[in-house]
C-alpha cells in the first residue's frame, strides 16, 4: 500500500503529471528541458524530479554537469502501466497537455545545450 500511496502521491501535482505525460512520449528530458516546458526555476523542477523518483516513476543519469530523466521501468510495468494508459486517454484532450506536446517537440528539436547553457526562453516565440 505504501508504494500506491507514493505514486498516486506523486501523481497528484500537476507539475508532476505533466512531466510524467512528457516524459511517456520521450526518451528522456534534461532537467533543462523539463524546466523551460513547466516555466518554473530549475530548484522547483528538481524537486518534483526527485518525489517522482522517491515514487519510483522516473530514473536520472548524469551526463557531465547535465542530469536526464526518463520514465522508470517500474512505470513502464503492469499495473502502472494502466494507470499510464488511464492517464493518457483522460488527459489528451487537455490544452495544457496538448501545448506541452507541442512544446516539447520544439525544445528537443533544438537540443539540450540550447536551454542548459544558455537558460534562453522561447515560450512565447
Amino acid at each position: 500500500m505504501k508504494d500506491i500511496l507514493s505514486v498516486t502521491k506523486a501523481l497528484s501535482d500537476g507539475n508532476r503529471l505533466r512531466t510524467v505525460m512528457a516524459l511517456s512520449e520521450m526518451a528522456e528530458l534534461c532537467v533543462c528541458q523539463v524546466t523551460e516546458m513547466l516555466g518554473v526555476a530549475p530548484a522547483t523542477v528538481s524537486r518534483h524530479m526527485s518525489v517522482l523518483q522517491n515514487a519510483g516513476l522516473v530514473e536520472s543519469r548524469k551526463n557531465g554537469r547535465w542530469v536526464y530523466y526518463r520514465l522508470s521501468e517500474t512505470a513502464k510495468a503492469e499495473p502502472l502501466m494502466t494507470v499510464m494508459e488511464w492517464l493518457a486517454g483522460s488527459l489528451d484532450r487537455s490544452a495544457e497537455i496538448r501545448a506541452d506536446r507541442k512544446y516539447l517537440r520544439k525544445i528537443a528539436r533544438c537540443g539540450v545545450a540550447r536551454y542548459c547553457a544558455t537558460g534562453t526562453s522561447d515560450k512565447d516565440d
